[in-house]
């Protein structure tokens, strides 16, 4: 086996042990000739302690983050989207039909002045746009000058010359 590949069933057992990460559960699942748990246990410990199946479950894990959580990148062109009015939500209708009766429908429906004006603000804190702070970037250098002429604490009350 090359150095950093998982072998078929190290594989299965990362992806079973992601389902609800039980070891010994995943362990068993795979290797089908183990019944006892406490074998189970401890052979699946020691999978787990296996760097590259550490490392193949990390990947894993990165994985479904990146597709589950959406980046600046998209939360970005979403908003600009709806600051253009080019998105699109649904929202439900009540009609009237007549004689006291009412029936309800989902439309499609452009986001609206408050939702686009929303989205505007959000953007433009994002690029710093609405801002009354100066942001400055920079050394400075503070003197302090003792000028002031100080009183010899032995002359104090000394006028009896």
């Amino acid at each position: 086996m090359a150095n950093g590949v998982l072998t078929e069933k190290q594989k299965l057992f990362a992806l079973e042990y992601l389902k609800d990460l039980n070891a010994t559960r995943a362990y068993k699942e795979v290797y089908k000739s183990c019944k006892s748990d406490k074998v189970a246990g401890v052979n699946s410990s020691r999978l787990l302690g296996n760097a590259r199946v550490q490392n193949y479950i990390k990947e894993q894990i990165d994985g479904i983050k990146s597709e589950k959580i959406a980046d600046a990148e998209e939360v970005m062109q979403y908003l600009t989207k709806v600051l253009r009015g080019e998105s699109e939500s649904e929202i439900v209708v009540v009609e009237g039909t007549g004689d006291g009766c009412s029936s309800a429908r989902t439309m499609k429906k452009a986001p609206d002045e408050k939702e686009r004006t929303k989205a505007a603000e959000l953007l433009g804190r994002r690029y710093g746009i609405f801002t009354d702070n100066f942001k400055t970037n920079g050394n400075v250098t503070i003197n302090f000058i003792d000028d002031l002429e100080e009183d010899d604490p032995d002359e104090q009350g000394s006028d009896s010359s």
